[in-house]
């Protein structure tokens, strides 16, 4: 796993990336599913996933990044339909039953087989070449499951564990107040969990580290303490990792981008606030940014938005349906699009790929999102040495070359196509109006 070259900071020359031991800036994207950690199946389906096969789409397709995800019960409802998932944190020893009728949890036993399994595919994924996300938290169940689940499901449920942890003390029938300070015995039960996470990845160079997935902005305070105890944490350990926090979901309670923006996370990924999905606005490195289709989304894209995403200094990655989610496929908002062979989803796999690989061919480093140079708007350049161009709706193009001297490289690249078309060379010191040798979307690439 040494070719990571150790485990990634924020790049001090280019903080909209990171970097590792190399210096180099380096670009993240790549596809995630919800299978990734734990198995999630319906009663009816029980159809193992297939690891192995998800990690060869993403060497396939030149991805380098996964979110490892996780959920926080095992038992959760959906468009009336139950899901459960395995494995958990905690020993399920009893002796009693919990509400699924299963053993009950013992959240003072951690279950060793859940963090061999963790630490597993996080060795293999590294085998690949990619880098892990890994989630701690799970927050869009808390607020999106159905009665009587929302609550039921749940290990803090008072009827679901031995240890008198009573995750709903109101009565509101879920389960937000695992997800904020208010009770520091439940704050003491998941600072453990996370510091066995770190004790079992630790010497590991491609983790990253999630708080948790779409918790609403109840969770600010508590979320800003787990980042701050994962750093802190770490700085006792041989290596430091990342920490993430993404966008706040809830039902009755919203999060902003401003909120992760002035939280101590090293990533972030926002909501479509500011132009996310269709003009997203240009990295100015106070955080790297990884922009995820699930918080703009959910299950969707549009055409264009990779490559839009990459040349403004943001990480683009998507949620995937390599695997759909069980027993919904009638559903009107999850059906055709739930399934991974659905038209929408490959051009997006093949542009994550083709932008990862020209972040390793250009000096990504020096390259920042400089909209004012290019007609298109989108432009990461390097004035005078390289500039990197995307025209989402093709056509003619003016690119500002008033700082480059002498004769430039031209290459023109098909975003439909994914090939090279055409090569020749420019004139640096002047605007030159430059267009492609074919319709539909492109990419111009000019360097010294």
């Amino acid at each position: 796993m040494s070719h990571f070259n150790g485990p990634l900071r924020t790049c001090a020359s280019n903080p909209c990336y990171f970097t590792n031991n190399t210096g180099e800036a380096i670009y993240l994207t790549g596809s995630h599913v919800w299978h990734s950690l734990k198995e999630v199946y319906a009663p009816d389906n029980r159809d193992p996933f297939d690891y192995d096969a998800y990690l060869d789409l993403l060497e396939n397709h030149n991805h380098n990044f996964m979110r490892m995800w996780t959920w926080e019960f095992p038992q959760h409802m959906l468009e009336d339909k139950l899901f459960y998932s395995e494995p958990h944190p905690w020993v399920r020893s009893g002796p009693e039953n919990a509400l699924d009728g299963k053993p009950k949890f013992d959240l003072n036993q951690l279950n060793e087989a859940y963090f061999q399994r963790l630490r597993q595919r996080v060795e293999t994924a590294a085998s690949r070449g990619i880098y892990v996300s890994i989630m701690l938290f799970e927050g869009w169940a808390i607020h999106s499951s159905q009665a009587p689940w929302c609550r039921d499901g749940h290990p803090f449920c008072q009827h679901n564990n031995i240890n008198d942890i009573d995750g709903d003390p109101d009565d509101t029938g879920r389960m937000y107040e695992t997800h904020d300070l208010k009770h520091p015995n439940i704050t003491a039960i998941q600072e453990t969990y996370v510091k066995k996470v770190i004790n079992t990845v630790n010497d590991l160079d491609n983790v990253l580290y999630e708080i948790s997935n779409e918790t609403g902005a109840h969770s600010t305070e508590w979320q800003f303490h787990l980042i701050n105890l994962i750093h802190t944490y770490e700085k006792q350990k041989p290596k430091q990792h990342p920490v993430g926090m993404t966008f706040q979901q809830s039902s009755y309670q919203k999060g902003t981008n401003q909120t992760l923006l002035e939280s101590p996370a090293d990533w972030i990924s926002p909501n479509p606030e500011g132009g996310y999905q269709d003009n997203p606005p240009p990295a100015d490195g106070s955080k790297v940014i990884l922009i995820d289709t699930d918080h703009l989304w959910g299950l969707g894209c549009m055409t264009g938005w990779v490559w839009k995403s990459f040349t403004r200094g943001l990480n683009p990655i998507l949620m995937d349906p390599i695997k759909p989610f069980p027993g919904i496929e009638d559903h009107p908002n999850w059906g055709a699009i739930n399934q991974p062979d659905h038209p929408l989803w490959e051009p997006i796999r093949k542009q994550m790929g083709d932008t990862h690989h020209f972040a390793n061919r250009i000096n990504l480093t020096q390259m920042h999102p400089k909209n004012i140079l290019s007609s298109s708007t989108y432009c990461l350049a390097n004035p005078g040495q390289e500039y990197l161009v995307y025209i989402p709706d093709g056509g003619p193009v003016t690119v500002n070359l008033s700082q480059a001297s002498g004769t430039l490289y031209l290459e023109w690249f098909s975003v439909i196509n994914g090939t090279t078309v055409e090569k020749s060379l420019a004139l640096g010191g002047q605007k030159h109006e430059f267009t492609p040798p074919f319709d539909g979307e492109a990419v111009l690439y000019l360097y010294k």
